[in-house]
């Protein structure tokens, strides 16, 4: 008998597996996919280009560097710097992981000692939280509040959570599933809370400039308070698209550094080969900014569609990201048995936030970024025949 080895015990699924199992099984071109964080919106050109070309380069099909190519890695750096409003050495303060979860783990891993917590927000993504267990810290979580207006954290309850036994703060915003959004208010308060028991914030910025307030991203490093206390982990699966490279990077300080690349030696070792040039191009592109806006305009409108169709719903105001949430609760309906009925009844697969953080046994999250608008514009008629 296969006995669960107790580094298991508390973590489960993500749920979105099973929902998008079922929707690929049902092979029903009239359902609609709401369930999985994929996008129908195309990679940039220059990194399709970039990557026909890899497939002939053999430099392109090797493990070396261990930590990514130098050119990725001054990309990276460039990039990240930009947004953080400092400078970063690619030799030393940046690591290349297969994705931007890799990413994380590697970090987790390289931070947090067996029973310290990790701060990190509820709802979240179950995947984060289960990263968290799996590097052996206890998540802490501090709520996220809904309103009309749409998410909010309070900054103070947030710096709160920090206390002797926190390792780390892992943020993102917009946060995944609820596109809530942090700001100055709250790297203030963090700021004093981490000098104050020493830890360090871990900054998810897969989707930090998929915004829907037209603002450019709030990075914590560029608080004089985070700077040096900030982790950052980046990718292209979300931004760029680029889903299918599996490329993602960790930029922080030196010395953490190479605790990073370590674990990443011992993990997966290396990021994609023949992915990696073309990661850098798009990156590093003169319209690479231009080219997310773009993207963003359309996963905004989206998202405006859903929530027009679904008014009499209880949905929840996303600021940015790909994807909002439905109070099923509110409905008089867990949200697992929700997702059963408007598959089974409305034909819409969506996946229940059950593991995502406390609160997540309350929602049902709809993803916006690969259905068109014309396909979601029947979305009210099928929430009818499976609700009422």
């Amino acid at each position: 008998m296969v006995t669960r080895v107790t580094r298991l015990r508390h973590i489960p699924g993500i749920g979105v597996d099973k929902v998008g199992d079922a929707a690929d099984a049902a092979h029903d071109p009239q359902l609609l996919r709401l369930e999985n964080l994929d996008t129908d919106i195309r990679p940039p050109a220059v990194a399709l280009a970039a990557t026909r070309c890899a497939i002939d380069d053999d430099d392109a099909n090797s493990y070396l560097p261990f930590h990514g190519s130098a050119r990725l890695r001054a990309a990276v750096a460039a990039h990240v710097g930009r947004i953080a409003g400092r400078a970063y050495d690619p030799d030393t303060e940046v690591v290349n992981a297969a994705g931007g979860l890799n990413g994380v783990l590697d970090v987790l891993l390289a931070t947090v000692e067996p029973g310290r917590e990790v701060v990190i927000a509820d709802p979240i993504y179950a995947g984060l939280v289960n990263r968290i267990r799996l590097a052996g810290g206890v998540p802490r979580h501090v709520p996220c509040r809904p309103s009309a207006a749409g998410w909010h954290t309070d900054p103070d309850e947030l710096a709160a959570a920090v206390g002797p036994n926190t390792a780390a703060v892992l943020v993102m915003a917009p946060a995944m599933p609820t596109g809530a959004l942090l700001d100055g208010s709250h790297w203030d308060a963090l700021a004093r809370a981490v000098a104050a028991h020493d830890c360090w914030v871990i900054h998810d910025a897969a989707m930090e400039r998929i915004r829907f307030d037209g603002k450019g991203p709030d990075h914590p490093a560029a608080h004089p308070g985070l700077a040096h206390r900030t982790v950052t982990c980046g990718s292209a699966a979300k931004e760029l698209r680029m889903i299918g490279w599996r490329v993602g990077w960790v930029v922080g300080p030196a010395e953490l550094m190479a605790d990073v690349k370590l674990v990443g030696l011992s993990n997966v070792v290396c990021p994609v080969g023949i992915a990696q040039e073309a990661v850098a191009a798009a990156l590093s592109a003169p319209d690479a900014d231009a080219d997310v806006a773009a993207a963003t305009a359309i996963w905004q409108g989206r998202c405006e569609r859903i929530l027009d169709r679904l008014a009499d719903y209880p949905c929840i105001r996303p600021h940015g990201g790909w994807s909002l949430l439905i109070d099923t609760v509110a409905m008089g309906l867990p949200p697992e048995v929700a997702a059963e009925r408007l598959f089974r009844l409305g034909r819409v697969a969506a996946t229940p936030m059950n593991g995502w953080g406390p609160a997540g046994d309350t929602y049902l999250r709809l993803v916006f970024a690969n259905e068109p608008v014309e396909r979601l514009d029947d979305l009210r008629t099928r929430f009818v025949a499976a609700f009422g």
